[in-house]
This record gives C-alpha cells, sequence and structure tokens, in this order.
C-alpha cells in the first residue's frame, strides 16, 4: 500500500504535529473493540494505568479482570477464557509478558492456538531512564519463533489502535508490541491497515529502508533529509506486522533498489532485521546493513539520548545509507 507522499511529507516535515504513545492507541482501540464484540476482556498484571488497560476498565468493569503480579498466571487464564469463547487482551509490560510468561503463553496460548492477544508495553528504550531491567528488547524474537502467533509493532498511535481491533477481528493467538514514551502521530483515521500488510511509507529507488515501530519517524527524515541534499531516493517500508512477514512488498522494492537497511529498537538478532535477512538470503540474496540494538543491554537515559547512543537517529542512518550506497 503506497501512501499519498506530498501529503506524508507536507505532515511530517512542514508542520508540528502531535505526540501521543502507541500504548494509548491499545487504549482506545481496545475500548472500541470491546463496543463491537462483548466477548472482549481485558486482564492485567497491576498496571492497568500503564498499559492504558484502564480505559476499558472504566468503560467495561466487569469484563476487566486484575490479576496482580502473576503474569504466569494471567497466561493460563487469558488462555482458559479463549477456550470458553472470549476474546482476552492480556497486557504488562513487555519484560514481563512475554518476557516472565513464556512457557505459559507457549504451551497454554501458543500449542492450542488460543485467541489471546498478548499486550506487550514499554518495550525498546522508550521506558528510558528505568534502564536496561525495564527495556525489553528481545521480545519479537520470543515471539517469533512460536508457531501460530501473529507478530504485531505499531509505529504511532493511530497505527496501534487499528492493530487492536484488527486484532480483537484475528482468529489465533497475536503479539502487540507497544511503547510508553509520546511519538510522533503521522497517520489519520483514514489511513489503512491490515494484518499481514506492510506499507510503503515513500517510494524510491537508491534502497530499501524497512522499519517496525515509532523508530520508523527517524527512517523518514533520514530519508526526507538524503532526497533533499543528495539526491538519494529511499523507499521507506513500514513492516507493522513482523510475522508473517509481507514478503511480495519487501521482494518487490528490494529487486529494485538493491540494498536494505533494517531499523528497529530491538536486538538485530531475531527481530525485524532477522526476519528479513531470513527471507532475503532464501529469495533474493543483497548487501543488508541492520540497525538496532548490537548484542547489549540498555542502559538509563532519556529516550533521545538512547536513540542517538544506539545509531537509531537520523545522522545515524543517513551515514548508513550513504556508506551502503559507496560500497557497491
Amino acid at each position: 500500500m503506497i501512501a499519498d507522499e506530498a501529503k506524508l511529507n507536507q505532515a511530517v516535515f512542514t508542520s508540528k504535529l502531535n505526540e501521543m504513545p502507541t500504548r494509548d492507541g491499545f487504549g482506545d482501540g481496545v475500548v472500541l473493540a470491546g463496543e463491537k464484540d462483548e466477548n472482549v476482556v481485558v486482564l492485567c498484571a497491576d498496571l492497568t494505568e500503564s498499559t492504558r488497560s484502564n480505559k476499558f476498565k472504566d468503560k467495561f468493569p466487569k469484563r476487566f479482570f486484575e490479576i496482580g503480579v502473576a503474569e504466569q498466571n494471567m497466561a493460563g487464564i487469558s488462555a482458559g477464557l479463549a477456550l470458553s469463547g472470549k476474546i482476552p487482551f492480556m497486557s504488562s509490560y513487555a519484560v514481563f509478558s512475554p518476557g516472565r510468561n513464556w512457557d505459559q503463553i507457549r504451551v497454554s496460548i501458543a500449542y492450542s492456538s488460543a485467541n489471546v492477544k498478548i499486550v506487550g508495553a514499554h518495550s525498546g528504550l522508550s521506558v528510558g531512564p528505568d534502564g536496561a531491567t525495564h527495556q525489553a528488547l528481545e521480545d519479537i524474537a520470543l515471539m517469533r519463533v512460536l508457531p501460530n502467533i501473529v507478530v504485531l509493532v505499531p509505529s504511532d498511535y493511530e497505527q496501534a489502535k487499528k492493530a487492536t481491533i484488527s486484532s480483537a477481528n484475528h482468529k489465533g493467538p497475536v503479539y502487540i508490541r507497544l511503547t510508553r514514551e509520546k511519538t510522533a502521530a503521522f497517520r489519520t483515521e483514514e489511513s489503512p491497515f491490515e494484518i499481514g500488510k506492510a506499507q510503503i511509507l515513500m517510494t524510491g529507488n537508491d534502497v530499501t529502508i524497512i522499519c517496525a515501530g515509532p523508530i520508523i519517524y527517524e527512517a523518514l527524515k533520514a530519508a526526507y533529509e538524503l532526497n533533499m541534499k543528495s539526491g538519494i531516493k529511499c523507499e521507506v517500508i513500514d513492516s507493522c506486522t513482523i510475522k508473517p512477514l509481507d514478503e511480495k512488498t519487501i521482494l518487490n522494492s528490494v529487486r529494485k533498489t538493491g540494498r536494505v537497511i533494517t531499523l528497529e529498537e530491538h536486538q538485530i538478532n531475531g527481530g525485524l532485521g532477522g526476519a528479513v535477512s531470513e527471507m532475503l538470503s532464501e529469495k533474493y540474496p543483497v548487501k543488508i546493513k541492520r540497525l538496532g540494538i548490537c548484542d547489549s543491554f540498555g542502559e538509563s537515559g532519556s529516550y533521545e539520548q538512547l536513540i542517538k547512543k544506539y545509531g537509531l537517529g537520523i545522522d545515524h542512518i543517513i551515514m548508513e545509507v550513504k556508506k551502503l550506497i559507496s560500497e557497491r
């Protein structure tokens, strides 16, 4: 799906955008899903306000379950609810779910393909000062390896809202990765979303940049600057669905550009970069550079400081694009 680039450029680069965390998109989206289907229920592990599950709790108090600090129990209860016909959204921080209850997710949810929606909030670097213990940088890898589970990484508020509603309509387990920090809200209510479909946000012939999550805004700014100052045209793809990967959209782009950069707030092993590399190595081997966390834990700092430290900001992306082009 190709966005209207003229409108995107105007919205992203020539005006001040609203900023909202993707967790707010989940909070509003799950309420809308609950209004449409009374089988939608929400569970939380003592992080109701932080995950924005409180919005559903306030609207549907009888369909909300506070489990307490017991993420493993929450997974088992969610599986039971799903097998009884409910559509449970179980919410916590990603370091705790799936970080602490992966075995229960594997056996009770994935193995039986139970219709559970796993919401991992405060992922990536966006928890900033909370440091390494609360920065989930491995959760995509944990979930991507499990059979039957769809993995979604929304990039802004509106996409998170649509991903939540679509997950409620999807039959089977889904993992939705959310962030805490306020980030650019560059989509509108009219922006399309479909599980399993990537979106081309900017077209180009020189390099394909594949992203997931709010960090895509850095890629858009880098691509715009590269075009304006260097004449380098990057094709920017939002791969919100990491599993199943939209191979067709990615392959069509890569056959055109012959160069790939992946960008994510996650370990470069096992996340989006891993998924893209695995697919391309089999179907269309090209030069690829993975930008993300390189086999290390995070640390305390502001979101902006951490983005810069781990080479995910606009300046580093521009440098890597130019380097990739010069190597060919």
